[in-house]
């Protein structure tokens, strides 16, 4: 299991690298394509758009087609190959001038990726048993959070290159990783058959929890959202000068590096809304500190806390949202969740979209709208592990 975590740590590692790559070049090559710069937010927030119809879709044909054997690695690596196609065109097609040739390939891009998001958390659901399920989920998204980490020196190493090579090799790089696919698919259906163990039954958020669960999950996004992407460069800028944040704003994703670990021996032991409120909890004490942090060290301390604290709750809601779909709605419940995390990306560009961010009222309320929304998430959750929770299974007699 610990391969296959490792080989879905590359995928989701490249998956990430390929839509930064995508975000720095997008306004040159849109410039290019003949489409102003205003509009780039409003093909971003498209891209959301796309993103939480198909992340559920997905999920929902990933669950139909994996019922046979090496179907769904077959569909996942031909969604790639055609995602990956597009991808490559883009710095192509945009000197061309036709911003309809251009929006094309993105649309088509922003369709394709989805594959990459939702139906390999569904093919995790469906082989690997549920007390590994955290150390595997945990592993996939360390590359998401090694690649978060990396995002900003990406940035600053490829100013002034030509977007034709960062795009190839990175579009190249993710299609030859998804290749082998079909070898995680069968590894996984391998070792979950010789391991032959009992289903049990799972601690999990059931019926009124299901629709819980899932709204304290968008509370919990946006309060990301607003915290990294809002809040974190205005914060630092109390204490730094503006070219050193691309050297401070990863210290968010090594705090989400560092302490997924012992969040995922927290949820082997407690399950994963008990770990998802806890750590809600945390990044909201986290958030409110660092607003009101009086030096850049004990800044940085807190932005280190709340990675952690998002690692906590975002791994611990992928292992809850499997056992939610277990056994047969894996690919739904897990592409549900990633809907809402675009939805909560949407919601954030539109507000920057909209200017709001300037706005010195909205700002000051920006503020502490993680805290307050993380804290309140929380609090949902707890109730919620309280109230709604299926019976764990108890240990055989003797």
């Amino acid at each position: 299991m610990t391969r296959v975590g490792i080989y879905f740590a590359l995928v989701q590692f490249l998956f990430v690298t390929c839509w930064t790559v995508y975000v720095i070049f997008l306004p040159q090559l849109a410039a290019q394509a003949g489409i102003e710069k205003k509009w780039v937010i409003w093909i971003l927030m498209a891209d959301q758009a796309i993103f939480t119809l198909m992340d559920f879709s997905m999920g929902v044909a990933a669950d139909r087609v994996q019922r046979v054997l090496g179907r769904l690695g077959r569909l996942l690596v031909i969604l790639t190959a055609v995602s990956c196609v597009a991808f490559l065109l883009l710095p192509l097609a945009a000197p061309s001038g036709s911003p309809l040739l251009f929006l094309t390939l993105i649309a088509i891009w922003a369709v394709t990726s989805s594959a990459l998001r939702a139906p390999p958390m569904a093919l995790l659901g469906k082989y690997v048993p549920a007390p590994k399920l955290p150390w595997v989920s945990t592993l996939t998204l360390l590359g998401m959070g090694i690649a978060g980490a990396g995002a900003p020196y990406l940035t600053v190493s490829l100013r002034g290159v030509d977007p034709r090579l960062p795009f190839a090799l990175s579009s190249i790089a993710l299609v030859v990783a998804v290749s082998a696919m079909l070898w995680a698919e069968k590894h996984l259906a391998g070792a979950a058959a010789v391991a032959q163990e009992p289903e049990a039954a799972v601690n999990k958020p059931v019926g009124a929890g299901v629709v819980l669960f899932f709204g304290a999950m968008a509370l919990l996004g946006l309060g990301f959202q607003a915290h990294f992407a809002l809040n974190s460069a205005p914060l630092y800028l109390r204490f730094a000068k503006p070219a050193e944040l691309d050297y401070l704003m990863p210290v968010f994703w090594i705090g989400f590096n560092l302490l997924i670990f012992p969040a995922c021996r927290a949820n082997e032991r407690f399950g994963g809304t008990v770990v998802m409120a806890a750590g809600a909890v945390l990044g909201a004490l986290a958030s409110s500190l660092a607003a009101a942090a009086p030096s850049l060290e004990l800044l940085l301390a807190l932005q280190l806390l709340a990675g952690g604290a998002w690692a906590a709750v975002l791994m611990s809601a992928m292992t809850a949202a499997i056992a939610i779909g277990h056994v047969g709605r894996e690919g739904a419940a897990t592409g549900g969740l990633f809907a809402l995390l675009a939805i909560a990306t949407f919601t954030r560009m539109g507000l920057v979209a909209a200017q709001l961010n300037r706005d010195p009222a909205v700002s000051a309320l920006l503020v502490w709208l993680p805290g307050l929304a993380w804290l309140a998430a929380g609090v949902l959750l707890a109730w919620l592990a309280l109230r709604f929770q299926a019976p764990a299974a108890k240990p055989a007699p003797g």
